[in-house]
């Protein structure tokens, strides 16, 4: 495999240069308004991406990361509350809880989806609980009617934690608008990404909405007459201009993703020792990610065998947040996290990926399989 290409997990240069000179004249007409930071286009963001979420608010923030810590606070959650979580997700959903005064309770996860379970929340739930952040991991959603069944008869918030899951859908809506907010981010390898950090709080309660807007620009409804403590969470108008650019391409891109995922499925069914991800069935699955299992311990093993032949994997995520020095001694009992932290592994996707790369891909990975096997 010397004389081949290597294949990155994530190549961003075809959609740039599809899109070049889209960008390139949203960036100078940014540049030459001189309005950088919100402004016209970071508004017209906002309108564009509420209406395709089917949302009636969405609040444009510097990161995902924000979006989670702002829209817990303007639900109201802070210090001696507890919120319930998945310690199956990246390191940002339980930091946000703990910024704000909260503990996560960490909720083991579903073998199939790499979802909460739902089934073991009410199990959790004590007199401090006041919200439930669902991760909706890899571009899949959540059980989201089992999950606002029991956060309806607990009077419980629900934050959606979109990260990974632009344009997916449970039913026929769009994630980030079942709970009370949805947070989402724009980081650059997402469904929807820009070219820089970026995030968005959406929902249709009035009062979040109002909220939310007020603690990304210091606490303050009118600038210089600051109310409470909040944070500088501004999206750029630069990013804002990339975004929607990119916005009306991303229901094509997730249809490619799912293509993408097929073509991995049909290559990959029956292979011994490994499990090709599940669509739950209750919605889109935007495949963010197509994360396999591994089972046996032989993950490390087939990984090394994939990077020796040049395609690059990643391994999302290695270490269950519970298992983090910030969280030990929390008393988490997450026996499936901790199983799938131990086998999986995600492979190469982006939308226009092609049928010959995902078979190389592929057949690497089975080659690999086999000779760890063998």
């Amino acid at each position: 495999m010397a004389d081949m290409p290597s294949i990155p997990i994530l190549d961003l240069g075809p959609e740039v240069e599809e899109l070049w000179p889209q960008l390139n004249e949203a960036i100078q007409k940014v540049l030459r308004s001189q309005q950088f930071i919100m402004g016209p286009e970071v508004t017209l963001f906002e309108e564009e991406v509420a209406a395709w979420l089917g949302s009636k608010h969405a609040i444009a923030l510097n990161s995902g990361t924000d979006a989670l810590v702002i829209g817990l606070r303007a639900l109201g959650v802070g210090a001696g509350d507890e919120v319930l979580t998945s310690p199956f997700t990246f390191f940002a959903t339980a930091e946000a809880i703990s910024s704000v005064g909260a503990t996560p309770v960490f909720i083991d996860i579903d073998p199939q989806t790499f979802n909460l379970d739902p089934e073991k929340l009410e199990e959790y739930i004590t007199p401090e609980t006041r919200a439930i952040i669902p991760v909706h991991l890899y571009g899949q959603a959540c059980d989201m009617a089992r999950i606002k069944d029991i956060a309806e008869k607990h009077g419980l918030k629900i934050l959606e934690d979109v990260a990974q899951a632009f344009g997916a859908t449970f039913g026929h809506r769009k994630l980030g608008t079942l709970g009370h907010a949805g947070a989402f981010s724009f980081f650059p390898s997402k469904v929807l990404g820009c070219y820089g950090d970026g995030g968005l709080l959406a929902t249709d309660d009035d009062n979040i909405a109002q909220d939310a807007r007020m603690l990304r620009v210091h606490g303050a409804r009118r600038k210089y007459f600051n109310e409470v403590v909040g944070y500088n969470s501004r999206l750029d108008a630069l990013q804002a201009a990339i975004l929607r650019v990119k916005l009306p391409y991303v229901d094509q891109w997730c249809r490619d993703r799912q293509g993408v995922a097929s073509i991995y499925d049909r290559a990959l069914a029956g292979v011994a020792n490994l499990k090709a991800p599940v669509a739950a069935g209750w919605g889109e699955h935007v495949y963010h990610q197509y994360t396999v299992r591994i089972a046996g311990g032989l993950r490390d093993a087939v990984k090394n065998h994939l990077e020796s032949e040049g395609v690059s994997t990643m391994i999302y995520y290695p270490v269950p947040v519970h298992q983090l020095p910030l969280y030990q001694g929390c008393g988490a009992t997450v026996p499936v996290a901790e199983q799938a932290a131990r086998e999986v592994l995600s492979l190469p996707i982006w939308p226009q990926m092609g049928q010959e790369i995902v078979e190389r891909v592929a057949g690497s990975l089975i080659s690999g399989m086999r000779a760890v096997v063998s």
